[in-house]
């Protein structure tokens, strides 16, 4: 096949008050839309039409360039080109790392990379996110439960669209929580308890009280909903994203909860004390490299110590905090124990006990990822603290 490339027609990126706008030359008119980008990444400021007829090779070489291509072909064949596109950009050679420290870092700028150049390959969608392709899927729930109504035509990347069809399944299936004998349906953009073993964790732990407890970023819901089911007579949830706090409360509803459970927005803490404050906060001190990954990273463990600072404040006297936390920031030389271990002393908390667990997770066992080593060692734990 050969490759089609129309040189006059290359797009420009502007923002409006209110979002960007991609706008490029096609058959002699100027065309604009929406773009939407739920990883922060900018409109290309290239942008090329291709279709059936352009080659993996071609469309290799001008994504890694910065040259994004709008598809015009058919859908299948889209999926198809993005597939041969992961394969080029996966034989790229790892850099070498003398620790693990240096391997999580080359594998930050790693998947960094892959992810610009995959998201090279852009599809349009009109103002009532119908895909006008041959073979197109139906997408049009998947996009209002992560974009909310259209307003106009939008052009997103292929990758992108990938991650909110994904997101619309696990939402329609849901999760199995053993603990809860039932389904949690994460929304997009909200963490997945698909780690089940921090939730065991406080499925399992003994209670300081039957009568209050504070869930600090709910997430999901889950750990709320966890504690309703042992019994706590009140539980508080909060978070600060508007989809985990629509998420959360879709699922106590769900379950059958909401008299038990109270969604609330706030930074950490709500008002009062709790004899039990629960946070399972992000685990990798490291910048995230979207919106989506601030379940995980955490830039110099902001809401840890947050969370670590503000306990004593919330907790009535005699009462505990419970922090679930992997190690494995430790494993890979971001955050020593010992700066843990700080950080609870001056915050006036003392350590009553701690129950350890290991991940169970499929990258556990994968000795391809270049992490390996870490993840392999990794413990997820409950912290008990108190006021000193």
């Amino acid at each position: 096949m050969s490759s089609h490339v129309q040189a006059n027609q290359e797009a420009t990126a502007v923002t409006s008050s209110a979002h960007a706008v991609i706008c490029w030359e096609e058959s002699g008119q100027t065309h604009c839309a929406r773009w939407r980008s739920e990883s922060g990444t900018p409109a290309p400021k290239k942008v090329q039409i291709a279709d059936d007829r352009m080659t993996a090779d071609t469309a290799y070489r001008l994504a890694s360039e910065g040259t994004a291509l709008l598809w015009r072909g058919d859908f299948q064949n889209a999926r198809q080109l993005l597939q041969a596109l992961a394969r080029r950009t996966d034989r790229k050679p790892r850099k070498p790392a003398a620790s693990l420290t240096e391997a999580f870092h080359f594998n930050r700028q790693a998947q960094s990379q892959r992810a610009r150049t995959l998201g090279m390959l852009l599809l349009p969608c009109d103002e009532h996110y119908v895909i006008p392709l041959r073979r197109a899927p139906d997408v049009q729930v998947a996009c209002l439960e992560a974009y909310g109504p259209a307003e106009m035509a939008s052009v997103f990347s292929l990758r992108e669209l990938q991650g909110v069809i994904g997101a619309h399944e696990w939402r329609k299936k849901g999760v199995e929580i053993a603990a809860l004998d039932d389904r949690i349906h994460p929304h997009y953009g909200v963490f997945s308890p698909i780690r089940g073993e921090y939730v065991d964790l406080v499925a399992q732990e003994t209670l300081p009280s039957m009568k209050l407890a504070f869930d600090i970023g709910t997430g999901t819901g889950v750990l709320a909903a966890v504690l309703a089911k042992r019994g706590v007579k009140h539980i508080v949830g909060t978070d600060q994203e508007a989809r985990s706090l629509a998420c959360a409360h879709e699922n106590i509803e769900r379950l059958g909860l909401q008299k038990q459970v109270e969604i609330v927005e706030a930074n950490l803490f709500p008002e009062g004390r709790a004899p039990l404050i629960v946070c399972n906060p992000p685990w990798v001190p490291a910048r995230a490299n979207s919106p989506l990954e601030h379940a995980v990273y955490d830039p110099d463990s902001r809401m840890l110590r947050g969370f670590l600072a503000g306990l004593a404040a919330h907790l009535e006297p005699r009462g505990e905090g419970w922090l679930i936390l992997s190690d494995l920031a430790e494993h890979l030389g971001l955050r020593p124990r010992a700066e843990l271990l700080a950080l609870i002393e001056a915050a006036g908390l003392k350590v009553l006990g701690r129950r350890d667990v290991k991940p169970h997770h499929p990258r556990v066992a994968d000795q391809a990822d270049p992490l390996h080593a870490a993840r392999a060692a990794e413990v997820t734990s409950l912290w008990r603290l108190a006021v000193r």
